[in-house]
């Protein structure tokens, strides 16, 4: 039988401290937040790190990049729950809405970015890379949303170099009680 993981409660929320299953309310874990790039929780702990399949719930403000223009050797998918974003891909802009879902086969470059009105929830799913199976390309349109690179790279550090430091936070209000 596989057992139950424990939960563990810091400052910023509940996160898994070893192997099992569990259950927790998205509005009881760990949340983090970096200016201008949103907030996100993982359901991962510094102890724990999803093997094959990473998940995590992402609120962007208007503008908001949830990531660095980016390409990896597995596939992503993301599913819209409420609000509205800008998906480029392929260095194509396109507009997304509550319920839109996108899929990105292996390599395929993309970035999400908040916008309308008010915030957006994204759920994010991947296959966890299998290798060094990672690029940030420089990408015009990308770079109009602030979330290109300015030389291409596959070094995540070298990508993120400008981003602001990640703080824990508690859940954001448009999660919910």
């Amino acid at each position: 039988m596989v057992p139950e993981a424990p939960l563990r409660k810091d400052e910023a929320g509940l996160v898994p401290a070893g192997e099992g299953w569990f259950v927790v309310n998205t509005h009881d874990v760990q949340w983090v937040a970096a200016a201008g790039a949103g907030t996100w929780t993982s359901f991962e702990g510094p102890d724990l790190r999803f093997e094959e399949l990473g998940i995590g719930l992402n609120v962007l403000a208007p503008g908001e990049p949830m990531a660095m223009y980016h390409a990896e050797e597995t596939q992503e998918d993301f599913l819209v729950l409420s609000g509205d974003a800008v998906l480029v891909i392929e260095g194509e802009e396109r507009p997304l809405r509550a319920w839109d879902f996108v899929h990105c086969p292996p390599w395929t470059a993309h970035v999400i970015v908040g916008a309308g009105e008010g915030p957006c929830v994204v759920l994010a799913v991947g296959a966890r890379r299998k290798g060094r199976g990672l690029r940030y390309p420089v990408d015009e349109t990308a770079r109009r949303h602030g979330a290109s690179v300015e030389k291409e790279t596959s070094d995540p550090a070298e990508a993120y170099a400008g981003f602001p430091e990640i703080e824990r936070v508690a859940a954001p209000p448009e999660i919910g009680a």
